[in-house]
């Protein structure tokens, strides 16, 4: 091959990597927003008391000791969006403390985890806040 024709190739070649580069950090991003481990189709209702809430990007997370229907307590792990997402919906990091009483909506995990997607909080006080 002339060097002619390999000086052609070189700009093809870095345009090539650079698309590789892109689509290498732009996958794992991707798939971290996946919400397909949840059934959106259904909604869950826990009623129980605060354990802990996670106030930190990416996402906010609850954390609720909840009745179930034998009389036992399980702890319930409730993904909620950005604090950006929440924030946005009238959320502020106090919204939810440690200690209350609180109903939490949620779409449930596919396999049957104590966990879920937060669709909302009814407060104490009645208050309803949603995730948009």
């Amino acid at each position: 091959m002339k060097l002619s024709m390999k000086r052609n190739l070189l700009p093809l070649v870095a345009l090539q990597l650079a698309a590789l580069a892109l689509v290498g950090i732009t996958a794992p991003a991707d798939a971290h927003h996946s919400f397909a481990m949840f059934d959106t189709k259904k909604t869950s209702v826990v009623k129980g008391m605060v354990s802990k809430v996670e106030w930190r990007n990416p996402h906010v997370y609850i954390y609720v000791h909840g009745a179930e229907g034998n009389g036992e307590t399980k702890e319930y792990t409730i993904e909620g969006g950005s604090i950006n997402i929440l924030s946005r919906s009238g959320w502020k990091a106090n919204t939810v403390k440690a200690g209350e009483e609180i109903a939490i909506s949620f779409h449930p995990m596919l396999n049957g985890q104590p966990a879920g997607l937060l669709d909302s909080v009814t407060l104490p006080n009645g208050t309803v806040m949603k995730q948009e």
